[in-house]
């Protein structure tokens, strides 16, 4: 059984349709690529797939639960965890505090509760303070957000999505912005999380780093899907080069 599954997913903006239509599928244990050129529906897919944006039609399974209309909140406590496109961080605290606070992702306490419980539990520090061990941001603990190098605030916001636990890790644009070396550490982090137990469906526009790294690959283009497939195989898929208005997939969305 598919760990996430969407049938007829459907989003429409005063009668647009932004989705339209796409059956998605998404394995436990995968890291799957949803790409496709600027403006194909790749970010509404994510904001519907969070309960950040409620379906027109169509229905999202996640873990043989119907969540189409769960607010994300409940999402979240479900296992359904994401990034943003934009790294959202609180740049005046420090990075440990940051993974301290994606710990309320999977409380029922809200934002301004976890804020006010500052100090927070020794298990919760230590438990932050491993999620930083891990994806190599332990030396960072004590700086503020504001001061980390853009590759390092967008490796933080993904300690921030690790510290909720979640089952499937729905990642934004990881390397948007990153050079060579850095996204490359960052999609051997995707690996090293997908290896620990955690799915992953990402968006990017790094084509070289989506080839590299996802097992199954699915393009949209004017919200629907267009091909899905393996890295190999969508790459040489008439369709969706056609797609690319013929740049090259390795250029593609850059």
């Amino acid at each position: 059984m598919a760990l996430l599954e969407t049938q007829n997913l459907t989003k429409r903006f005063d009668g647009l349709a932004a989705v339209n239509g796409v059956d998605l599928t998404v394995g436990e244990g995968e890291i799957v690529g949803l790409i496709g050129p600027n403006g194909a529906g790749k970010t509404t897919c994510f904001n519907l797939l969070s309960g950040f944006l409620r379906p027109t039609a169509g229905t999202i399974r996640f873990d043989g639960q119907d969540i189409t209309r769960q607010r994300s909140h409940r999402i979240v406590r479900r296992g359904l965890v994401r990034t943003f496109q934009l790294t959202t961080l609180f740049a005046e605290m420090t990075v440990l505090e940051n993974v301290l606070l994606g710990l309320h992702l999977r409380s029922r306490k809200s934002l301004g509760q976890a804020l006010s419980r500052r100090p927070f539990p020794p298990e919760e520090i230590d438990e932050s303070r491993d999620v930083l061990e891990f994806v190599g941001l332990a030396a960072q603990a004590d700086h503020l957000a504001k001061n980390l190098p853009h590759g390092y605030q967008r490796i933080l916001g993904i300690a921030m999505a690790l510290a909720a636990r979640p089952r499937l890790l729905l990642l934004d644009e990881p390397v948007t912005g990153m050079n060579l070396d850095e996204s490359g550490h960052v999609m051997s982090l995707v690996k090293a999380i997908r290896d620990r137990g955690t799915t992953i469906l990402l968006v990017e526009h790094n084509m070289k780093a989506v080839m590299g790294t996802c097992e199954r690959v699915v393009v949209l283009n004017f919200g629907q899907k267009l091909a899905e497939g393996t890295p190999a195989e969508v790459s040489l898929n008439p369709k969706v080069i056609e797609a690319y208005l013929g740049a090259g997939l390795e250029h593609a969305g850059r």
